[in-house]
């Protein structure tokens, strides 16, 4: 039982809490149809295994996004750095025409698109998915990375973009 100072967990209540711990900025993205589609998100967590190398991601189910970037044969994964925090925000967009308009990626053969500048990028294809709640998490199998030196990622702390200050 939770002790009766606790506040109920309530959605407005989660999000303030969430927002506390930071998080990475990711662009989940592909061009499929021949058009670029993508997704911000700040859920991704890598590491989840190493054999086979997995990072996760959770979806809102109510993504528009998702549906397109799942039928995609290769993901490519952007970990933006500070230096694109206005990118985070165009990218992250309701306006899905305008979230890769004056963007230059780089789209692999098999469609995975990733942004020059990142912090690091990754090449992914979808492994599998599950249900949680009102969100979906994804598998999404590495099958290459690339670290740039320099840019500091890009993270969701408190409801802002920042950057990490190391002391």
């Amino acid at each position: 039982m939770c002790p009766a100072a606790v506040d109920p967990a309530s959605p407005e209540a989660l999000r303030e809490t969430f927002s506390r711990f930071p998080q990475g900025v990711a662009l989940i993205a592909a061009e499929v149809d021949g058009a670029p589609v993508g997704l911000v998100a700040s859920t991704l967590t890598a590491g989840v295994s190493l054999a086979p190398p997995l990072v996760s991601v959770a979806i809102q189910n109510s993504s528009t996004s998702w549906p397109a970037l799942r039928r995609a044969t290769e993901l490519g994964i952007s970990l933006l750095s500070t230096e694109q925090q206005a990118l985070a925000r165009q990218l992250a967009s309701k306006d899905h025409a305008r979230r890769f308009s004056g963007v230059d990626p780089e789209v692999s053969a098999d469609g995975a698109l990733t942004i020059p500048g990142s912090s690091t990028l990754l090449w992914t294809r979808h492994y599998s998915e599950f249900a949680a709640g009102d969100h979906t998490v994804a598998l999404l199998e590495i099958l290459g990375i690339r670290s740039e030196e320099g840019p500091e990622a890009l993270v969701f702390h408190r409801s802002q973009f920042k950057g990490l200050r190391v002391s």
